[in-house]
């Protein structure tokens, strides 16, 4: 645990509501992955499946944050709110697998992105899942420091 919160504030199943709708607030993670000597972030825009607990991005398979998380299918992220005021700091860290989707440009994945970013259809790359494993959420509107904890 990198914080004082206590195992038993994880949380099984559904994503907690309150971390579906900060999800659903914003557009943009960043990502990081390692292949344990070599480490690389990147960011992507993102639409969320909430029934599957899992986030769809684009990168193209030669980037180096795909070439790394791809040796082990494991890769971090956050999405955080832009804030200069302490108590209004809220934000997500994250877990997750990563898998490449099928790339047919009528795939029940690729249309879901193509609906929430139509102008990707012309920017090309691949599409990717990534299934939450675990995820943190901060709040400070809730007590400062206050921390949500979620796992599969």
């Amino acid at each position: 645990m990198d914080d004082l919160e206590g195992k038993d504030n994880f949380k099984r199943g559904d994503l907690p509501a309150n971390m579906v709708k900060f999800i659903g607030e914003h557009h943009l993670l960043t990502l990081a992955a390692t292949d344990g000597d070599d480490l690389w972030c990147s960011h992507a825009f993102y639409v969320y499946l909430e029934e599957e607990n899992a986030f769809l991005i684009t990168s193209e398979e030669r980037t180096r944050h795909i070439r790394l998380a791809s040796k082990d299918g494991i890769v971090a992220g956050a999405i955080a709110l832009e804030t200069k005021r302490v108590g209004e700091i809220r934000g997500i860290q994250f877990r997750s697998s990563l898998e490449r989707c099928d790339d047919s440009i009528f795939g029940a994945y690729k249309l879901k992105y193509l609906r929430k970013y139509p102008y990707a259809i012309f920017k090309g790359g691949d599409l990717w899942l990534l299934k939450l494993k675990e995820a943190k959420y901060t709040d400070n509107r809730l007590g400062f420091g206050k921390k949500i904890k979620w796992s599969i």
